[in-house]
């Protein structure tokens, strides 16, 4: 995680200011000025004799030799020159007076003024005399540069807030049907801007863009969608997520969402390690990372988690696909989550809702898992409106350190307008293997039944109930704590719940990129 670019160019200068008072000397020449080469580091020395460079010609230079010798207040850079084959110029000297001055000003702040010798005081008010107009010239840029740092901490754009942000590029490829797939590279990109008013709340205004589409597959469903296909701009930046976390006293914490809210931003999905957040460090698939009625309905809206004790939670929300929240798109949820213990959680799952467009759509107008019969659509009268009531269940049992089980089933009842009762059905048992092989590494399988309708027949003329199995392997090997690399492979059995169609089978090489 990064501060914003205001607080790094904030930080940046604070730490040259610091810098210049801790070193004690600035070193302004003209060499310095016209070389194009780096000003080298600098180190601490002893003598102003040893400052090669430097012709003692007057008794200033005397004078200032002795403080140096005897406070040790000047520091030269690695070849102990000051650049150039010259003598010191006024102002350079007056930059090494100053650091003495100030050296001494220590000393004396520190109530160590015994080690200050009178005739040295002595000394240095006659070289401040000699040399006062250098003097102020000095200190007067160092008193710009001091306000000029102050303005800009006072006009950053906070001191609480974060940029997080993801890469992901893919290589990926369905390669078992005939429905012109090719082999591509895709990538996403999400810059997550966070900021805290309280220190206990979060708001985030997430920027995103990317180049990812979705697999041609027969049926004309979205089995087998990845994470990272969430976000096809053509590589067009746009706000994809605003939402806002807050407690609200000591056991209730608040959501509200205003762009690309969804229920599990705010409801525990009981999946652990699988869930990634439609990001790129979890599952490959959409499907792999939590029960798909999570999936029904997003936009904007609000929710809570409300703890009624250490073991249970009750959770509960609403969500619409626009800003008109009571007369469109809308999914309305409640779950009860109960955790025995730390390695043991389940979940109780309702919700109600009225989609006019796909079922399992979280507002962007994409179905993001099941068939296009599941999801309304390939009706014998085109994608029609349903009424929604969806029950569910999810649990996660971790077996140990490095193995977790879990699992989820769900029915959805859809009432198609004017067309009848649809009965959908999902289900599936994944297994994760944290730190396989080493910290950070992820392994997974995941074994279930997208979203399908098993009574399609009624509603379409030659379609199929058969079972649209999903088989997932992966593995995420973490480079380092920014990088990680993951290929795996996903196998869809009867795409479009057709057992005659050819099975999908998905390969993909996932790079992820955090900070």
């Amino acid at each position: 995680m990064f501060k914003i670019a205001s607080s790094h160019l904030t930080l940046g200068l604070t730490s040259l200011v610091g810098g210049l008072l801790l070193t004690n000397t600035i070193l302004v020449t003209e060499a310095m000025a016209q070389s194009a080469r780096p000003t080298e580091a600098m180190t601490q020395i002893n003598s102003v004799s040893q400052l090669s460079d430097v012709t003692p010609t007057d008794w200033a230079f005397q004078a200032v030799q002795s403080l140096v010798e005897r406070y040790g207040c000047i520091a030269g850079y690695l070849d102990k020159t000051y650049r150039g084959n010259r003598a010191l110029s006024r102002y350079e000297f007056a930059a090494g007076l100053n650091a003495c001055i100030n050296r001494i000003n220590e000393l004396i702040a520190e109530s160590t003024i015994d080690l200050v010798k009178k005739e040295d005081l002595e000394t240095l008010k006659k070289l401040q005399e000699e040399f006062a107009a250098e003097l102020a010239t000095l200190r007067g840029r160092v008193d710009t540069l001091e306000a000029q740092t102050a303005t800009l901490q006072a006009q950053e754009f906070s001191t609480t807030a974060k940029l997080v942000g993801e890469v992901v590029f893919a290589i990926t490829d369905e390669f078992n049907q005939s429905v012109n797939n090719n082999t591509v590279f895709q990538q996403r990109v999400r810059l997550d801007i966070q900021n805290s008013f309280t220190g206990k709340d979060i708001l985030h205004i997430r920027l995103a863009a990317g180049n990812t589409n979705i697999f041609n597959l027969k049926g004309n469903g979205v089995e087998g969608i990845q994470t990272f296909n969430f976000g096809n701009t053509n590589n067009s930046i746009y706000v994809d997520w605003m939402s806002y976390f807050f407690p609200i006293g000591e056991n209730i914490e608040g959501y509200v969402a205003a762009v690309g809210g969804v229920h599990y931003d705010f409801v525990p999905t009981v999946s652990s390690y699988l869930e990634g957040y439609d990001s790129g460090v979890g599952s490959l698939s959409i499907f792999g990372q939590h029960n798909p009625i999570y999936l029904i309905g997003g936009g904007s809206g609000a929710g809570f988690t409300y703890s009624l004790s250490k073991k249970l939670s009750l959770s509960a929300g609403y969500l619409a696909d626009n800003s008109d929240l009571f007369n469109d798109n809308y999914a309305a949820l409640a779950q009860l989550t109960f955790s025995p213990s730390d390695q043991f959680s389940i979940g109780l799952t309702y919700i109600n809702a009225y989609r006019k467009s796909a079922i399992f759509d979280t507002g962007s107008n994409l179905a993001s898992v099941g068939t296009n019969l599941a999801n309304g659509g390939g009706f014998d009268f085109g994608t029609v409106p349903s009424k929604v009531n969806a029950y569910g269940a999810e649990f996660t049992y971790k077996v140990s350190s490095e193995f977790a089980i879990n699992g989820w089933f769900s029915y959805i009842n859809a009432d198609f307008v004017n067309l009848g009762t649809g009965d959908i059905w999902t289900y599936a048992l994944t297994f994760a293997f944290p730190d396989l092989g080493k910290k950070n590494n992820l392994g997974g399988i995941v074994v279930g039944v997208e979203p399908y309708l098993g009574n399609a027949s009624k509603f379409a003329s030659g379609a199929k109930n058969d079972i649209p199995i999903h088989i997932e392997g992966f593995y995420k090997y973490q480079l380092n704590s920014n990088i990680s690399i993951t290929p795996g492979l996903i196998w869809v059995l009867s795409p479009g719940q057709n057992s005659e169609n050819r099975d999908a089978i998905i390969g993909t090489l996932r790079t992820t990129f955090v900070f």
